[in-house]
């Protein structure tokens, strides 16, 4: 991960920033649960299969929504410091 808060003075908006990140990946998590879960019992009828797996596809994307996010994430807060102070966190990792 590129974010480590023990490796650079971050403002107060890049912590701010970062937290609303987290709040949205987890509420992705559950929407795309959710949608899986629903779409799971909908396979139970014939009837329901088609709008089902609408929703396995939409919680896909969802699901394939989440490290998009982690990485505009990364590369906003990688940003905000210097790009000798990057070079050295890909150093560690």
């Amino acid at each position: 991960m590129l974010f480590r808060p023990d490796q650079h003075t971050y403002s107060e908006d890049d912590l701010r920033r970062y937290a609303a990140f987290e709040i949205i990946y987890t509420l992705i998590d559950f929407a795309a649960a959710g949608l899986f879960l629903i779409g799971s019992v909908m396979f139970l009828s014939e009837a329901w299969q088609t709008p089902g797996t609408w929703l396995f596809i939409v919680g896909s994307v969802l699901f394939a929504t989440k490290p998009t996010l982690r990485l505009i994430r990364e590369l906003r807060l990688a940003a905000a410091g210097d790009a000798k102070d990057l070079g050295k966190r890909f150093e560690k990792d």
